[in-house]
């Protein structure tokens, strides 16, 4: 990746963590802390890799994203803002009354979601449906889906993931935003996640695990899947969870949290400081 597209995609992430920030104070509170850590995902994958257009969201061969884990919705929605969707104003109407941009990502209000996240673990057995249909119609397109570490353990994750790995869903890329929290605190109080690697291997993927916050990780992490013939893939994204939003970075609490328009300009302007944009 060139110097160019890398500055271009770290403008992104900065753009979209601003308006997922401001976002969630215009409501007053929301998921902040799972919205921040898969930010700089979405933001390779809607403005380097997937075949999308904004003028024609429903286009039968476009690459599909399910967001398994779908609280994370406003980074969701701050990318496909950006991306041009919408209207940026729709964001200052995040799970308002009448609003189109719900809690979780909703695929009939939404333009460019492309499935409902609900219960967890759902999505990612859609997202291998998905990508069985896809091959089965011969589309030539694929399915990326991004799950969560707490939603990991869920039973429907490891029968979806047996099935896409018996079906050879090559045209699957998932991501597994590993950042260590989850909604009742950090996941190795709760249901430690051990041999992480090793078990989607045995489950026949093609594994990586790389820093999820790095654009050149991600790049060459997608770039070697795509040469793997014959294997869903898994790329393993070690994150923060909230990053980006210094307040809540890394702590317990941080799925959801109270933000005002006030304090999200004090977290931008501490944001930008440290990135250095101020």
């Amino acid at each position: 990746m060139d110097r160019s597209m890398l500055d271009a995609l770290k403008d992104r992430a900065f753009e979209i963590r601003c308006s997922t920030i401001r976002e969630i104070a215009a409501f007053g509170s929301g998921h902040i802390g799972g919205s921040m850590s898969i930010v700089e995902i979405l933001a390779y994958l809607y403005y380097k890799e997937m075949d999308t257009d904004p003028q024609d969201p429903k286009k039968e061969s476009r690459d599909r994203l399910v967001v398994s884990k779908g609280h994370a919705g406003p980074a969701v929605y701050a990318t496909l803002a950006s991306k041009g969707f919408f209207p940026q104003e729709w964001l200052k109407t995040l799970n308002q009354g009448g609003t189109r941009l719900p809690s979780h990502c909703d695929m009939t209000k939404t333009p460019g979601v492309d499935f409902t996240g609900g219960s967890l673990g759902q999505g990612f057995s859609a997202a291998v449906g998905i990508a069985l249909g896809q091959r089965i119609r011969k589309l030539g397109a694929r399915t990326f889906t991004i799950i969560g570490d707490g939603e990991s353990q869920e039973g429907q994750i490891w029968e979806a993931a047996e099935a896409a790995g018996a079906w050879k869903l090559d045209n699957l890329f998932a991501f597994l935003d590993l950042n260590g929290l989850q909604l009742d605190g950090y996941t190795k109080d709760i249901i430690p996640q051990i041999h992480i690697p090793e078990r989607w291997a045995s489950f026949g993927w093609d594994v990586q695990e790389i820093d999820g916050h790095d654009f050149e990780a991600i790049d060459a992490a997608i770039e070697k899947a795509k040469g793997v013939k014959g294997m869903p893939h898994m790329i393993i994204l070690d994150t923060i969870k909230s990053y980006g939003y210094i307040p809540g970075e890394g702590i317990k609490g941080n799925h959801s949290m109270p933000i005002t328009p006030e304090g999200a300009e004090e977290a931008i302007k501490a944001l930008s400081e440290r990135e250095g944009r101020a």
